[in-house]
C-alpha cells in the first residue's frame, strides 16, 4: 500500500506509503539496491533476527542470523543496512569477517561455497530512521497512545526493509524456511510481529523479550514490530485463526469494528482461494499510521471508521459500508505477499489486483452494480502521467496508477472475457497457482492469455507501459459509422460492448478503420462502465 497521488486532496485520501516514481537518473546506490548483481547470487533460507528497543532513545540493538545457500562459489556477499545504522561485527561460524560499506550495501568478504547451506551472524544498532508521515515515508514511528504509553511501529515498503534490520533487500528472494522474530522491549509493553506467538520471557534488566516465528516465506517489507500497551482478543473462525492486538482502551470499539473480518474472508477465500498463511494466522494490529500489509500482522490505523477515513475514495458513497484499511490491507495478502513481483517495477502485481479486491468485496456483500459503482468512482484518481510499470533493477516503481487504473484495467478484461464463471475460475485459480511465488508481468500475461483462451498482452501492454488508455473513434460515414482503436500498442485489438439502438453489440476494433452498417452514431452507445477507454466522437 503505496504513495500517491499529487493532488492535495487526493494525497490526504489515498492509503499510499513510500513510493520511488518517475525517477530517471539512476545512480549507483539505486543499482546497488535494485539489482541482482554477483554478491547477491545466494538464496536466503531463514532469518533469525534477534534485537532490543530502547524507546527513551529511539534506538535499537542486537543481531541478525542469516542462513544461505550460494548459487555459485562466492568470495563476497552484499548484505543490505542502511549507512546511518551502525555495524557492530559480523561472523562466521565463530570467526570476525572483514567487510565494506558503499551507501546502503554492506559487502562481506568470506570463504561462500557453491550449494553449501552457511550462515553469518551480523551485529547491529544504531537510530533507524524515524518516518516523518507514515506511511507514507519509510522508517520508525516513535509516539505515545492517550495514556501515555510508548506506542512504536515500522512502515518501510518502497524505503526498504534495510533501514532498519540487515537483510538481502531485494524482493526476488523471500526466505523459504520462514523467520524468527525476537524483539526486546521495556517491561509493561508489547511487541506483536508477523507469524505466531511463542512465548514472552522476562529478562530481568527492565525488558521482556517477545517471540514470533513465521513458517512461510515473507517479504523484508512486511516484517514489522508493533509495541505498545496491547491487549488480545480472537477466534477460530472456519478453520482459521483470528487474532487482533488493540490498545488497551479501544478493545470494545474493535470488537464492533473487526467482526467485519469474517465476510471479507468468506469473500476472499471464495474468490482467491484458501488464506495464504494459513499456517501463521491472521492478525490486525492497532498501528499509528494508517495501515500496511504487514504479512499475518496486517497494520489497522483506521480509526475504527468506515471507508477510508471516514471518506469514500470512490465518491460514491459505496466505500463508505465497509472499512478500507482491513479489506486494502488484507488483500495484500493474496496478491504482494503470497504472489510478489521479483522486481519493484512491477508492483502493479501487488496493487491492480489488491485495489481491485476492493471491487470484488464489494461485489461479494452488495452486488455486482454496487461493485461497478465503486471501481468506476476511482477513475477520478487515476492521472495517467507515467507507465505503470517502471525501470527493471534499479529499485523503482512506475505511476501510482498502479492502483486504480489497474483495477479497471481487470474490470475491462473481465468483461473482455464476457463470462464470469471462467473470470472468477481465471482470478482464483491465478491466486492459487502462484501461491508464494515470486512472479514477474509476463508470467502473469501468460497465464491470463492461457487460461481465458484470448490475446490479452496487447491490452495489459497499452494499459501498463503507456500513459493514454485506448480511445475508440466513431464518425458517421453517410448511412455507416466507421469506427477504430487510437492506442499506442501497434495493431492494437480489443472487444468492446456497444449498444445499437438498445440491443447490445460486441464490436471488434482494431488500429484500422471498420464499418457499421446502416447505422447512426447517435444511436450507438458505448460500455464504458465496463471498459476504461475513452470515446472520441469524430
Amino acid at each position: 500500500m503505496k504513495k500517491l497521488l499529487l493532488i492535495a486532496f487526493l494525497t490526504v485520501l489515498t492509503s499510499k506509503a513510500q513510493v520511488l516514481t518517475g525517477q530517471r537518473a539512476y545512480t549507483r546506490a539505486d543499482t546497488l539496491r535494485g539489482s541482482l548483481r554477483t554478491e547477491r547470487n545466494f538464496d536466503v533460507k531463514k532469518y533469525h533476527l534477534d534485537i532490543t528497543v530502547h524507546p527513551a532513545k529511539k534506538f535499537i540493538n542486537g543481531s541478525n542470523t542469516i542462513e544461505f545457500i550460494p548459487h555459485e562459489n562466492l568470495s563476497t556477499i552484499q548484505i543490505d543496512l542502511f549507512d546511518n545504522m551502525n555495524v557492530d561485527s559480523i561472523t562466521h561460524h565463530g570467526k570476525q569477517l572483514n567487510y565494506i560499506r558503499e551507501f546502503n550495501a554492506v559487502f562481506i568478504n568470506g570463504n561462500f561455497k557453491k550449494g553449501a547451506k552457511d550462515r553469518i551472524v551480523f551485529y547491529y544498532s544504531g537510530n533507524p530512521i524515524i518516518a516523518k508521515r507514515a506511511p507514507w515515508d519509510g522508517g520508525f514511528v516513535f509516539t505515545k497512545d492517550a495514556n501515555g504509553n510508548d506506542w512504536i511501529a515500522t512502515a518501510c515498503q518502497g524505503t526498504g526493509a534495510s533501514l532498519w534490520w540487515p537483510n538481502k533487500d531485494h524482493q526476488s528472494d523471500e526466505p523459504e524456511e520462514g523467520m524468527s522474530i525476537k524483539v526486546a522491549v521495556p517491561n509493561g509493553l508489547m511487541n506483536v510481529s508477523n507469524g505466531r506467538f511463542k512465548g514472552n520471557k522476562d529478562l530481568g534488566n527492565g525488558f521482556t523479550r517477545w517471540d514470533w516465528e513465521v513458517r512461510n516465506p515473507i517479504n523484508n517489507y512486511d516484517v514489522a514490530l508493533n509495541i505498545g500497551d496491547y491487549v488480545h482478543f480472537g477466534e477460530t473462525y472456519k478453520g482459521l485463526d483470528l487474532d487482533y492486538y488493540v490498545l488497551r482502551y479501544n478493545l470494545d470499539k474493535a470488537k464492533i469494528q473487526f467482526e467485519e473480518v469474517k465476510p471479507m474472508m468468506d469473500c476472499f477465500q471464495e474468490k482467491f482461494g484458501q488464506y495464504p498463511f494459513k499456517e501463521d494466522g491472521y492478525k490486525l494490529v492497532e498501528t499509528p499510521h494508517l495501515g500496511m500489509e504487514h504479512q499475518s500482522a496486517v497494520a489497522y490505523g483506521n480509526k475504527y471508521k468506515k471507508g477510508y477515513m471516514g471518506s469514500d475514495l470512490s465518491g460514491t458513497g459505496v466505500g463508505l459500508k465497509w472499512d478500507f484499511i482491513i479489506i486494502h490491507e488484507t488483500g495484500h495478502e493474496w496478491f504482494g505477499n503470497s504472489l510478489t513481483s521479483s522486481d519493484i517495477a512491477d508492483m502493479w502485481i501487488h496493487e491492480s489486483f489488491t485495489a481491485y479486491s476492493e471491487n470484488v468485496y464489494t461485489e461479494c456483500r452488495w452486488g455486482y452494480e454496487d461493485g461497478q459503482k465503486y471501481v468506476n468512482g476511482t477513475a477520478k484518481m487515476i492521472q495517467n502521467d507515467i507507465p505503470i510499470i517502471g525501470d527493471y533493477g534499479v529499485n523503482s516503481e512506475g505511476s501510482g496508477d498502479m492502483y486504480y487504473k489497474g483495477a479497471l484495467m481487470l474490470n475491462t478484461i473481465r468483461h473482455i472475457i464476457d463470462n464470469d464463471t471462467k473470470w472468477w475460475t481465471i482470478l482464483r485459480s491465478y491466486a492459487e497457482h502462484f501461491k508464494h511465488q515470486i512472479i514477474s508481468t509476463k508470467d502473469v500475461v501468460d497465464y491470463f492469455e492461457k487460461e481465458s483462451g484470448l490475446k490479452l498482452k496487447p491490452v495489459f501492454d497499452q494499459y501498463l507501459r503507456y500513459t493514454k488508455i485506448p480511445t475508440l473513434e466513431i464518425q458517421q460515414d453517410g448511412k455507416d459509422i466507421l469506427y477504430r482503436w487510437n492506442a499506442d500498442v501497434a495493431n492494437f485489438n480489443m472487444p468492446v460492448d456497444v449498444s445499437l439502438q438498445s440491443e447490445p453489440k460486441r464490436l471488434t476494433p482494431t488500429t484500422k478503420w471498420k464499418k457499421l452498417k446502416k447505422s447512426r452514431v447517435d444511436d450507438l452507445k458505448v460500455m464504458t462502465s465496463e471498459f476504461y477507454i475513452n470515446v472520441k466522437r469524430m
